[in-house]
């Protein structure tokens, strides 16, 4: 079995575990915790700490961010503290935890981890992973290729960031019953679909695990719309895979005394 470990950084919560890459499965029940407020980089470092010592883990850490990563840099920080911005995250998670890391977008790593081990495996053509949760994560593939950091939550409509509208977070802000809120996701997939024609669409996030209470309710369209397999435990399986396919930022060494 190989084992690499996974963290999934969101707006309200981080979790975390080892992960089966054999399996594209959790090897271990994850762990959370809640997103510290503010969730500034030392305070989330701090919280990610936490959930890879719960496990005693030694070894390369995948870690996801939610906003743009470049290079293990994260230049966007839509839902968490902007001290983010600029900040190379890759470096300071290994400086902090002693361990290599590896940090790609939250969304990007659901993706990857659906269309490897989930709904999108064995699909070409292009797929559209969508995470609907405190805002609207994307991750676009074109015959299995990631299109990285596309951001999709961030598009105009009526006036503002869609994810204001159609995330869920926007649902519980809005007290939207299932109806309603399903009719906000609809205006959401045309849109993303008039832009890139996907013949599959994947609904992932914290919401996947009630998709039998939305779904149901979309309308009909070109796209093929279909739940995570993974759920919003794709996040973690796609960190860790990150870790291994990506290079990863070395652990700090010891100041060499002179």
């Amino acid at each position: 079995m190989t084992t690499v470990f996974g963290v999934d950084i969101g707006g309200s919560g981080i979790k975390g575990a080892p992960v089966d890459l054999d399996r594209g499965a959790l090897a271990q029940e994850r762990h959370k915790v809640l997103t510290p407020h503010p969730s500034g980089p030392d305070e989330v470092i701090a919280a990610v700490g936490e959930v890879v010592r719960h496990f005693d883990h030694h070894g390369p850490v995948g870690l996801t961010f939610p906003g743009v990563v470049v290079d293990g840099r994260t230049t966007t920080a839509a839902n968490v503290d902007k001290g983010w911005i600029g900040l190379d995250a890759a470096a300071r998670f290994s400086e902090a935890l002693g361990l290599p890391a590896t940090v790609v977008n939250d969304a990007d790593a659901a993706g990857i981890a659906e269309v490897t081990y989930g709904a999108g495996r064995g699909r070409g053509g292009v797929v559209l992973l969508l995470t609907f949760g405190t805002g609207i994560g994307s991750a676009l593939f074109s015959d299995g290729v990631l299109v990285p950091n596309t951001e999709l939550g961030h598009l105009e409509l009526r006036g503002k960031d869609a994810e204001r509208r159609a995330s869920s977070a926007a649902k519980e802000r809005h007290d939207l019953s299932w109806p309603e809120w399903a009719g906000r996701v609809d205006e959401y997939l045309d849109l993303v679909e008039m832009l890139f024609s996907p013949q599959l669409i994947v609904i992932g996030g914290g919401v996947s695990r009630k998709h039998e209470k939305f779904l149901p309710l979309l309308k009909d369209r070109r796209a093929e719309v279909v739940p995570a397999e993974l759920r919003n435990d794709a996040g973690i399986v796609g960190a860790a895979m990150a870790a291994t396919l990506q290079p990863t930022v070395p652990a700090a060494e010891p100041p060499v005394g002179h």
